[in-house]
């Protein structure tokens, strides 16, 4: 008996805005408006009816159900609406949760003057980052003592360094004594794709030198600054750096 009410409400509504739409033929407007927006106006009525006589169809004798329905997609939606408008906030505050789980992820920062990013120092005290090096990431160890960006020769491989034209002739001191390293140029290093530098001079340590690759001088100098702020380290770039 419900489904029958509704069918004819159904009816009649579509009945009623064809005739608006034939008598606004007639009549060039109704209402202000012109007969291509009443058409429009009438289809998405139309819509509407049709939605709100199903919902209505279903839930009929149900009236708690079709609250609690009718309260739960006013939540969702109000969750959505709040989450898209603060989207770049929850965003940064996921980035921040993720460098705090896992150290070594560089988080991007909101900055004016060009592009930054903040780093957690880690359970062993150092700032430990995942660098970009052509198009290669590998783990790095911040490290304002060295001269250059020093990689271990692992890491060298994995990022595609031609190994075997090497020429291990610049000596340097490391936490394992005196040792020698081959000098080559890197051609990108990136920080969570927002700080790039191009043309990197850096060393390749010989076999068994580093234990770990080193972030030094020779790219943190073209920063526009890097500072410590309690456990966490911030690097910024140059305004003209942002690519």
């Amino acid at each position: 008996m419900n489904s029958d009410r509704f069918m004819w409400v159904v009816i009649f509504g579509l009945a009623s805005g064809i005739g608006l739409i034939l008598f606004s033929a007639e009549r060039g407007e109704i209402a202000g408006l012109a007969t291509a927006d009443l058409a429009h106006l009438v289809g998405y009525g139309a819509l509407a009816l049709v939605i709100g006589a199903g919902v209505a169809a279903a839930f009929a004798g149900r009236l708690a159900d079709a609250l609690r329905a009718l309260i739960l997609w006013v939540v969702i939606g109000g969750g959505l609406a709040i989450g898209y408008t603060y989207r770049y906030e929850l965003h940064a505050a996921a980035y921040r949760v993720l460098a705090e789980i896992a150290p070594g992820y560089a988080v991007p920062l909101a900055h004016d003057a060009g592009p930054a990013v903040e780093v957690a120092r880690s359970r062993d005290g150092d700032f430990n980052i995942r660098v970009e090096i052509n198009d290669s990431r590998i783990p790095m160890l911040i490290d304002t003592g060295a001269s250059s960006v020093v990689l271990t020769p692992d890491d060298a491989r994995a990022v595609g360094l031609p190994m075997e034209f090497l020429r291990y002739d610049i000596p340097i001191d490391t936490a394992n004594g005196r040792g020698k390293a081959a000098s080559v140029v890197l051609d990108k290093v990136a920080i969570a794709g927002s700080i790039v530098e191009r043309r990197v001079p850096a060393l390749i340590a010989a076999e068994g030198m580093l234990k770990h690759s080193l972030l030094g001088m020779s790219f943190l100098s073209r920063l526009d600054s890097f500072e410590i702020r309690g456990e966490k380290l911030v690097m910024r770039a140059k305004p003209e750096d942002t690519q």
